[in-house]
């Protein structure tokens, strides 16, 4: 499914920083995220590693996948 047709391109844009910047804080992490749970209205987000993620009503889940395809 593509999910950047249903999301607003700056959700994208906060989150693909969010996952960025967990990459350059931690080179050498091993484990890697699902995705990432971000806020629609403040476009705070967190790090999904396991599970499935329980949302806000305000909230997205923007799997990781979408973000990488989005970086390359």
């Amino acid at each position: 499914m593509d999910f950047s047709a249903l999301l607003d391109p700056s959700l994208l844009q906060a989150a693909r920083h969010i996952y960025r910047t967990y990459y350059e804080v931690h080179p050498d992490q091993v484990q890697r995220p699902i995705g990432i749970a971000i806020d629609r209205f403040t476009h705070r987000g967190k790090l999904i590693f396991s599970g499935k993620p329980i949302l806000l009503p305000q909230e997205c889940f923007i799997p990781v996948g979408q973000l990488e395809a989005d970086l390359y």
